[in-house]
């Protein structure tokens, strides 16, 4: 097989969790125009659905809440009625902390006062979903003896969060990074290899991808504060882990799990 033949993911049925986000709907493209039959998968059905049709394979969307067993398994059933076979899941969805009145969001983002609630809330999507997706996907991917497992971590959940970053030119601060996302990519990083060590000997490939910071209208200070901290100088484009997707989704790694690879501009590499 040629180079970039391995690459081709014609025929391949792929679920991406968290798809209508940022970088969940750039996934979406990257594995359609790889040649992937994309299931398109978040809260809202009708926008799931809207969005398949925006894709140049057949794909669909499904309405899925990641935290509810029945849920996904419907998800499941639907996706092998639909092609017959689940040969890629994307574990992409999860929260990042949203504060909703910007006066209180530097209190509260502070670990002394960060509440148990938003704690619970961040692993029962972050690290539960990850796990039922993982769980009852994988599991149709066991009987078939092949497929690729993508889990969605962060450089925070390689590195400790930079909290300076985060302020203004005039040295105040309005927002800390709370604990709950370094934490919850943390596990997803591990729980990897886990599934990894686990489902190699069925032919399931489990691996990371953890991706930097993405540019996405934010004040101006902090992108400059984000980019001087990468060796390249600046934050990543939406379409900037395109390439990383088919690769991990592909046989073009074939050889490749329990792996965690870094796309982040060289922040981790200081």
């Amino acid at each position: 097989m040629k180079s970039l033949e391995l690459f081709s993911l014609k025929d391949k049925v792929a679920i991406v969790t968290g798809a209508l986000g940022l970088l969940g709907k750039n996934h979406c493209f990257a594995l359609s125009e790889a040649g992937a039959n994309v299931i398109v998968c978040d809260l809202e059905e009708n926008k799931c659905e809207e969005f398949a049709h925006s894709l140049p394979t057949k794909s669909i969307g499904i309405g899925v809440d990641i935290t509810d067993k029945h849920s996904i398994e419907n998800l499941r059933d639907k996706t092998i009625m639909q092609f017959g076979k689940i040969d890629i899941l994307v574990n992409n969805a999860a929260i990042n902390d949203m504060f909703e009145n910007p006066q209180t969001a530097a209190e509260l983002s502070m670990f002394e006062n960060y509440p148990l609630e938003m704690w619970q809330k961040s692993f029962d999507v972050n690290v539960t979903g990850t796990f039922l997706c993982s769980q009852i996907i994988g599991t149709e991917m066991s009987k078939a003896n092949k497929g690729s497992i993508i889990n969605i971590a962060s450089t925070y959940g390689i590195v400790g969060p930079d909290q300076s970053i985060y302020k203004k030119p005039d040295g105040s601060q309005t927002f800390y990074k709370s604990p709950a996302y370094p934490a919850t990519k943390g596990a997803i990083i591990n729980f990897t290899r886990f599934l990894a060590a686990y489902w190699g000997s069925k032919g399931i490939r489990v691996n990371t991808l953890s991706p930097g910071g993405v540019e996405n209208n934010q004040e101006e200070y902090f992108v400059k504060n984000y980019s001087a901290k990468t060796m390249l100088g600046s934050m990543a484009a939406p379409t900037d882990y395109k390439g990383a997707i088919v690769f991990l989704a592909s046989d073009a790694s074939s050889y490749m799990t329990g792996a965690n690879l870094i796309v982040d501009g060289g922040w981790t590499a200081w």
